[in-house]
């Protein structure tokens, strides 16, 4: 329990000191954290192919981080100048720059095509599959973060940690109401102690936090703080039935061991990391 706790409080002071330490401290800790997830997947996905295992997870790493990278290059790092959603607006995100950045990172699948053919793997498809997937899973999730971090003011770090701490909550608390009067299963096949009584309580909470921060943090609109909301207690649930599943199929409790008593990276942020592009959305659609 000590171990548990001393780890959540670096967790957190980690957190606010990346977020809050301007642009580029923000940008350095979600790359560590991308990575950190990218590294704990490439583990579970490429356990079963025993040959090359440390090349592929190094590859799987670098190509699901080209687009946080991609982004963090082509973003402003004056914070008077804007970027944010829609971050395919013209006057954010040039379409050269963008058209270039997704082809670097076609191309860069198409070679490990051909290092495929070399490497003398049993399963090169599904190989494939495994980068591909690490970078729609996590690379692109991440990557549109630094959009939603940033308002018509530029960086703006209570946008992030209000999403996060939105997330957070729809978690603790749905594990917090299902502990004390959950009764009825919710979806037992891939998470046997999560139940419907402690997955609405998150949400109703989820919205009430959200309705606070409408008046505590204008960041973001009445309407806008709902959408967010809304977006964390329906995907953010998901989220994490996603990664229990990738883990049950793996036969892994834990993502990794990064930090004492609370798991790996994926286990911190997986409900985060799917909310991220419906938060997006949301953005994409309130803010334009």
């Amino acid at each position: 329990m000590k171990q548990r706790a001393i780890s959540a409080i670096f967790f957190v002071i980690v957190m606010l000191g990346g977020i809050f330490g301007g642009n580029i401290p923000f940008l350095l800790l979600f790359l560590v954290i991308t990575a950190g997830c990218l590294w704990e997947f490439t583990g579970l996905m490429f356990r079963p192919e025993g040959n090359h295992l440390l090349f592929r997870r190094v590859v799987g790493t670098v190509l699901g981080c080209l687009p946080f990278l991609a982004i963090s290059i082509l973003n402003p790092v004056r914070e008077s100048e804007v970027l944010y959603p829609p971050l395919l607006a013209p006057s954010c995100l040039p379409f050269s720059l963008l058209l270039t950045m997704i082809m670097g990172i076609i191309t860069t699948v198409f070679l490990l095509f051909i290092v495929e053919l070399f490497l003398e793997s049993r399963q090169p498809i599904v190989n494939m599959g495994h980068y591909v997937l690490g970078v729609v899973y996590l690379g692109v999730p991440f990557a549109l973060l630094i959009s939603i971090s940033y308002g018509q003011d530029g960086y703006a770090p209570l946008r992030v940690l209000g999403l996060l701490l939105l997330t957070w909550t729809n978690d603790t608390m749905a594990y917090l109401v299902g502990s004390q009067i959950g009764r009825t299963p919710f979806f037992p096949r891939i998470s046997p102690k999560k139940t419907w009584e402690g997955t609405l309580g998150g949400m109703v909470l989820t919205f009430v936090l959200a309705g606070l921060f409408s008046m505590w943090m204008p960041v973001f609109s009445f309407q806008e703080w709902m959408g967010l909301a809304a977006a964390v207690a329906v995907f953010g649930t998901v989220g994490d039935l996603v990664e229990s599943m990738l883990k049950r199929s793996m036969g892994v409790k834990d993502s990794g061991s990064i930090m004492p008593g609370h798991g790996g990276f994926l286990d911190r942020f997986d409900s985060f990391i799917f909310v991220l592009p419906f938060a997006w959305f949301v953005l994409l659609l309130l803010e334009s």
